[in-house]
């Protein structure tokens, strides 16, 4: 998964050799900007893009650069869904006898207090 902050501070300070388009997948414009070094038009280049990359929203950066990925693992938060799964996961532990009522208890409340 890709973070915004580390593309911006790539694009900053080694954006002239196209380190940033590399990072984000876009190798093309990265060798491109490898190719170009020497003349600094991709270290111009390279600050625009972080500017750009700065001021974009986190949802635009993680909808172009990290597709696939679920809104919830980039937010933290679960839904009922996977709290739900987790619930009878952790049901599943206690009755093969892999985690003691202590603990499975404890890890419930937890999950009830995502809800």
């Amino acid at each position: 998964m890709k973070n915004k902050i580390a593309a911006a501070l790539l694009a900053f300070f080694f954006g002239g050799f196209g380190v940033h388009k590399f990072y984000l997948g876009e190798n093309f414009g990265g060798i491109l900007y490898l190719l170009f070094c020497w003349t600094f038009i991709p270290a111009i280049l390279a600050f625009f893009d972080f500017l750009g990359l700065l001021l974009m929203s986190d949802q635009a950066f993680n909808a172009k650069f990290n597709p696939g990925v679920p809104y919830s693992a980039l937010n933290g938060s679960r839904s009922a869904q996977d709290i739900t799964v987790a619930m009878s996961q952790l049901k599943t532990l206690y009755d093969q006898g892999a985690i003691t009522a202590e603990e499975y208890e404890e890890k419930r409340r937890k999950l009830l207090k995502e809800l």
